[in-house]
C-alpha cells in the first residue's frame, strides 16, 4: 500500500517561463514606439512615462501592503501598465493627471479584484476611459509632432471627415506618414512601423498568438471599406482605419492580454473579430473619433461568456445549458 501514485489534475507540463519574463518581452517590445513617441513629441513625453509607470508600482506595493498580500512588484506587471497608460495618452497631458490614472489602473481595476490574473478587463485602457470620461478636454488635446501647436485633426478626425463629408480635408497625412507616426494622436499610437517592429517581437517570441490581432484588424479593415465610405458601401478607405489611430496599439498589445482575453483559438478569433467591429462603428456611427479602448473594454467583459462556449468539455463533465 505504500507504492501509491498520486494523481493530480492536468495540465501535467511544466517550463521556465514566469510572469516576469513575459512583461520583460512587453516592456522590449514596447520600446521602438516609446522611443518614436518620444522623437515625434519630444522629451516631455518620457516624463509621462515616468510618472505613470512609478504610479502603478507605487500603487501596487502599497495595495499589497494595506491588504497584507505578497508583495508582486518584481513580476512588472505594473511597468508593463504604467507604460501601456503613458502610450494611451496625448503628448501634453497633465503629469498629475497621468499619475491619477495610474493609481486607478492599479487599485480600482487590478489589484481590487485580486491581483493579476484577476482582473476582468485591461487596467491601462480602464484608466485611460477613467480620465477620458472625467477630464475629456484634457485627452483630446492632441500636438502636431515636433511642434507645441494644438491639433485636433487626428488621422481618426480626419476619416470621420471623410465618411461625413466624402473627402479628406486639404493636407491629410499620406499613409507613409501614418506608418510612420509622423501624425497627431497619443503618444504611443502614432507609428505603425515600430509597433509592428514590437509586434513581430512579440510573435517570434509566442508571447502572443496571431488569432487577435489578425481577427481584430481585418474586421476593422473589412468593416472601415464596407461602411466608412459617403453615402454608399465598399468605398471607405479600410487602410486609413488601419494605420491610424490605435487600432495596431490595441490589437497587439491590449487586446492580447492574457487575464482578459479567451483562452481557445475560436475564442481569440471571436474576441478579435468583436473588437474590429466594435471599433469601427463607434469610430464612425458616435461622437467619439476612437473607439479601440471601449471596444476591447466591452470585449474583455464578454470573455468569460465567449470561454462559456468555446472551451471543449471536459471528458466525463456535464454539458453546458444555454
Amino acid at each position: 500500500m505504500d507504492n501509491r501514485f498520486l494523481v493530480t489534475p492536468p495540465p501535467h507540463v511544466f517550463g521556465n517561463t514566469t510572469t516576469r519574463k513575459i512583461m520583460l518581452d512587453v516592456i522590449i517590445a514596447l520600446t521602438p514606439a516609446a522611443i518614436a513617441g518620444a522623437w515625434f513629441f519630444g522629451a516631455r513625453v518620457v516624463l509621462v512615462y515616468v510618472c505613470t509607470i512609478a504610479a502603478c508600482v507605487a500603487s501596487e506595493k502599497l495595495a499589497r501592503m494595506v491588504m497584507k498580500r505578497e508583495d508582486t512588484i518584481d513580476d512588472l506587471s505594473a511597468v508593463v501598465t504604467g507604460l501601456l497608460l503613458a502610450m494611451n495618452l496625448p503628448p501634453a497631458i497633465e503629469l498629475w493627471k497621468a499619475i491619477v490614472g495610474g493609481a486607478a489602473a492599479i487599485v480600482i481595476v487590478k489589484q481590487l479584484f485580486g491581483g493579476i490574473g484577476n482582473n476582468f478587463m485591461n487596467p491601462a485602457l480602464a484608466a485611460r476611459v477613467i480620465l477620458l470620461t472625467s477630464w475629456g478636454e484634457s485627452m483630446m488635446a492632441f500636438h502636431e509632432p515636433m511642434t507645441d501647436a494644438v491639433s485636433s485633426a487626428t488621422p481618426m478626425a480626419l476619416a470621420k471627415t471623410f465618411f461625413q463629408a466624402g473627402a479628406f480635408p486639404a493636407g491629410a497625412p499620406s499613409y507613409l506618414d501614418l506608418f510612420l507616426g509622423n501624425v497627431a494622436g497619443c503618444i504611443g499610437e502614432t507609428s505603425a512601423l515600430a509597433l509592428l517592429i514590437g509586434g513581430v517581437y512579440l510573435l517570434a517570441r509566442k508571447v502572443i498568438s496571431w488569432e487577435i490581432p489578425a481577427a481584430f484588424i481585418g474586421s476593422a479593415a473589412i468593416m472601415a471599406w464596407v461602411l466608412g465610405g459617403h453615402k454608399g458601401l465598399m468605398n471607405g478607405d479600410p487602410l486609413y482605419h488601419v494605420l491610424g489611430g490605435g487600432l495596431i496599439l490595441g490589437a497587439l498589445f491590449m487586446a492580447t492580454d492574457y487575464s482578459t482575453s479567451p483562452i481557445t483559438r475560436k475564442g481569440k478569433l471571436i474576441m478579435g473579430l468583436g473588437c474590429g467591429v466594435l471599433t469601427v462603428v463607434i469610430r464612425l456611427y458616435t461622437g467619439y473619433t476612437e473607439g479601440v479602448s471601449f471596444a476591447i473594454i466591452i470585449m474583455n467583459v464578454a470573455t468569460p461568456l465567449i470561454d462559456r462556449y468555446t472551451v471543449p468539455k471536459v471528458f466525463g463533465g456535464e454539458k453546458v445549458n444555454g
